[in-house]
């Protein structure tokens, strides 16, 4: 079952979500509005091989904006860190953002339990869009957890800020 924006404000409260830094203005009726971070990973090669470490060249995003290209797969993050300690989240892009066609979650929106971090965003535009640092670009929502919990563990719990892929780490 989703949150209202209510109950997520409460659970943040109750220690139980954790959004920082917040502002109770980008509380929604069912998400909580997060903005982009300052720093951009662009996938850099013809062919990413998932075996190994994927090459990428680091770009920060300029006050006066960056203009993301169409055609290119770009890394960003949120300014938040944000998770729940016992609920999971979704991340979305907010509709501004989408009707101006850019992606900000193409297939990875799931945050696990316990999966409190700064979240790594697959940004992909359909036209060339300028983006700036701390611009609110998405929202995420949360969902109550039915059953035992177990909290998330994986390679990339901590994230601090934009993470590159780390398939070539699975094993064989």
């Amino acid at each position: 079952m989703i949150l209202t924006g209510c109950e997520i404000e409460a659970m943040r409260q109750a220690g139980h979500i954790v959004i920082e830094p917040y502002d109770a203005r980008y509380i929604e009726p069912n998400s909580y509005g997060f903005h982009l971070g300052e720093k951009l990973l662009r996938l850099d090669g013809d062919v990413v091989d998932p075996t190994i470490s994927t090459p990428t060249t680091e770009i920060a995003i300029p006050e006066i904006g960056y203009v993301l290209q169409p055609g290119a797969f770009y890394l960003g993050h949120t300014v938040e860190r944000i998770g729940g300690v016992r609920v999971s989240a979704e991340l979305f892009a907010n509709h501004s953002t989408a009707a101006m066609g850019m992606w900000v979650q193409t297939s990875a929106p799931l945050g696990h339990v316990g999966a409190v971090i700064n979240w790594t965003l697959e940004i992909c535009t359909t036209q060339a869009i300028r983006v700036y640092p701390r611009m609110r670009i998405g929202k995420i929502c949360f969902w109550q957890n039915f059953g035992h919990i177990d909290t998330y563990a994986g390679r990339y719990s901590g994230s601090q800020s934009v993470v590159a892929s780390k398939a070539f780490l699975d094993p064989s």
